[in-house]
């Protein structure tokens, strides 16, 4: 790991197979990066969608021991969180991997709630977001810190988009990205009043029922949300209780950013593998449920 003056390591044990937290400051604010795995391994590097961190958006994924096995004896895992959506430093859990099923079965039902401290500090209204360009640019300013050369990433959604963009930034940084669900088109008229609505909630009433309903519809699919005749999930019932440990002025700021960014399309000049997941119900994501290019 190159050194630094300007970033400060803290050494504190996370959930699952002994990661650790660094604060890596930037020219654009300060990044929390959860590393996990042995650094000496190839990188992956992760981002979350908006009003997620590292452990909603990716715990699932680490807590499946094939996948978790899979990915750690292969690489080294660094997830980035936004400005405003890391984990709390307080109240953190060591896991043994052998407990990961039981644990994630906990996870589900809500009983570790009070344990897992997803709320970081809110964000001054003096304190301007980063720009998506800015939050690339962050990228890679941790790739440099962990004196990392090219990587692969995995994004959702938002965090998809910023991976993305970053790629076309610095595409001799990047050997590969895995894209959930990304954006990348602009939206239609009807989804862009659905984001000025949910800017509007959160800033006005914070994270009110409404808000997390179009949260929930962004991250999961009609199937498993439920319905009247079909009860909603355990999962979503445990992410509908996590996403009242964020800060709505967090999130409402990391919103106006990916808001205000004119989408890009130039996806063909990309020198890099590329896997991309879509969700169905977003027309603005990728065509096509599966795609696999290389440029």
């Amino acid at each position: 790991m190159a050194d630094s003056s300007d970033s400060v390591s803290i050494d504190m044990e996370t959930i699952s197979l002994g990661g650790k937290e660094y604060l890596v400051k930037t020219r654009h604010g300060t990044v929390s990066v959860a590393v996990f795995g042995d650094q000496d391994k190839p990188a992956l590097v992760t981002y979350p969608d908006l009003a997620l961190n590292h452990i909603s958006c990716f715990q699932g994924l680490l807590f499946c021991p094939e996948a978790s096995s899979l990915l750690l004896h292969n690489f080294c895992l660094y997830h980035i969180s936004p400005p405003g959506h890391e984990v709390s430093s307080v109240h953190v859990l060591i896991i043994p991997f052998w407990l990961n099923h039981i644990i994630y079965t906990f996870l589900i039902l809500g009983f570790l709630q009070e344990i897992l401290q997803l709320g970081a500090a809110p964000i001054s209204s003096d304190d301007l977001m980063p720009s998506v360009d800015d939050l690339a640019d962050q990228i890679v300013e941790v790739l440099n810190f962990f004196g990392l050369g090219a990587v692969m990433c995995m994004g959702v959604t938002a965090g998809a988009y910023i991976l993305t963009l970053f790629a076309m930034k610095y595409r001799q940084r990047v050997l590969g990205l895995i894209l959930v669900s990304p954006l990348c088109r602009a939206p239609s008229w009807t989804e862009w009043l659905l984001n000025k609505v949910m800017s509007n909630l959160l800033y006005f009433y914070g994270m009110c029922g409404v808000v997390k309903e179009l949260l929930l519809k962004r991250y999961f699919s009609k199937e498993v949300r439920g319905s009247v005749q079909v009860p909603e999930s355990d999962i979503v019932q445990a992410c509908r209780r996590l996403l009242d440990e964020g800060q709505s002025i967090n999130v409402w700021q990391f919103l106006e950013a990916m808001n205000g960014e004119k989408k890009k399309e130039n996806f063909q000049s990309m020198h890099a593998l590329l896997f991309s997941i879509r969700h169905r119900s977003l027309n603005h994501r990728l065509s096509g449920d599966l795609t696999l290019l290389k440029g």
